[in-house]
């Protein structure tokens, strides 16, 4: 089992989780973040960590195809273990639908 960065933390990208991970199995785009799943150790201690409720585990329906997301961003993009703060308007973006298709950005972040 592993634990995944679902669509809610496109354009929030809160970072709280990033500190509580004994693993450093985080990795920052541009508007989000995403766990490597062969990194992770499954603790869980991540998902009470996140504000936006974003992070579930791979036995939560329709979570499949997040395994392979997080898979595909965690090999392309910058490892990040330090908080920073969320994106300007993540507070209007926490619970929005929709945003894979209208707000992801494949840019990576800067990592740290």
């Amino acid at each position: 089992m592993t634990y995944v960065v679902t669509d809610n933390c496109i354009a929030c990208k809160y970072t709280d989780c990033v500190e509580v991970c004994p693993v450093d199995c985080f990795y920052e785009g541009e508007n989000m973040l995403v766990i490597h799943p062969d990194e992770c150790i499954d603790c869980g201690v991540c998902e009470p960590e996140c504000p936006a409720e974003a992070i579930l585990p791979d036995t939560e329906p329709d979570t499949e195809k997040w395994v392979d997301f997080n898979r595909k961003y965690s090999e392309q993009w910058p490892v990040i273990i330090t908080k920073k703060d969320p994106l300007p308007d993540a507070e209007e973006h926490d619970g929005k639908t929709g945003k894979l298709e209208s707000m992801f950005s494949e840019a990576a972040g800067e990592g740290g």
